[in-house]
C-alpha cells in the first residue's frame, strides 16, 4: 500500500462536509482529493454519466452559493487564482455513485470512509436536535411549575435590587435666600443741562 493509498479516517472527512440547500454535501475538489483523482477528471466522469447523478445526488452551485461558500471556507476568488468554473457538490449518495463511476481502486476504498463521515455527521446532528428538543421540554416544564412563592421571591429580589441600586432622584428645587430683602425701584437721576 503506497502513501497515497493510506486510508483517511472519517474524523478528517467531517470537516469537508458542508450544508447547502438543506443537504449535507462535499465539494467536487474535496471529493476528488479523497478519491485520489484530479477535480477535472471527476467532473468529466460525472458529465459522461449524468443519468446516474440526479439533482439529489449532485448539483452545480449558483454564483451566490459559491461566493457564500468561498467566504466561509476562505477559498480564493477567480481573480486571484481560484476556480473559474462553478463547483459541483455531491450528497452522500452522489459521493458513492462518483466512486462507482471513477472505478479506481482508491475511489472504491475511500468511498467507505466517505459514507462513514456522512453517517457520523447525520448521527451528530440528530443527537443535537434531540438534546434541543429535551431542553425545550424542560424549559416548558419549569415555566409551568412557576408558582406564587417563586413569583414572591422574584418580587423580593427586585426590591432588594432597588435598595442596592436606587433609581435616580429628581433634582432638588433651588434654595431660597435667607434674610431680609427690600425691593426698591430704581431711582432716576436728572442732570442739568445747558448752564
Amino acid at each position: 500500500m503506497s502513501g497515497k493509498d493510506l486510508p483517511v479516517p472519517s474524523e478528517n472527512l467531517d470537516r469537508l462536509i458542508y450544508e447547502i440547500r438543506g443537504q449535507k454535501v462535499m465539494l467536487d475538489a474535496d471529493l476528488a482529493e479523497v478519491y485520489g483523482v484530479l477535480t477535472r477528471n471527476l467532473n468529466k466522469a460525472v458529465k459522461r454519466n449524468c443519468d446516474r447523478f440526479p439533482d439529489d445526488f449532485a448539483f452545480l452551485l449558483t454564483p451566490e452559493e459559491t461566493a457564500n461558500l468561498m467566504f466561509q471556507i476562505g477559498t480564493s476568488s477567480p481573480q486571484h487564482g481560484g476556480r473559474r468554473k462553478p463547483a459541483w457538490v455531491f450528497t452522500e449518495h452522489g459521493a458513492i455513485m462518483a466512486a462507482n463511476v471513477l472505478n479506481s481502486p482508491r475511489a472504491v476504498q475511500m468511498s467507505v470512509f466517505v459514507v462513514r463521515a456522512f453517517v457520523k455527521m447525520r448521527t451528530t446532528l440528530s443527537e443535537t436536535h434531540e438534546q434541543a428538543r429535551k431542553l425545550a421540554a424542560l424549559e416548558t416544564e419549569l415555566k409551568d411549575r412557576l408558582n406564587v412563592h417563586e413569583a414572591a421571591i422574584v418580587t423580593i429580589l427586585q426590591r432588594v435590587m432597588d435598595i442596592i441600586d436606587p433609581p435616580a432622584l429628581p433634582p432638588a428645587p433651588p434654595k431660597k435666600d435667607i434674610g431680609f430683602h427690600i425691593k426698591e425701584t430704581k431711582a432716576r437721576y436728572r442732570t442739568r443741562s445747558g448752564r
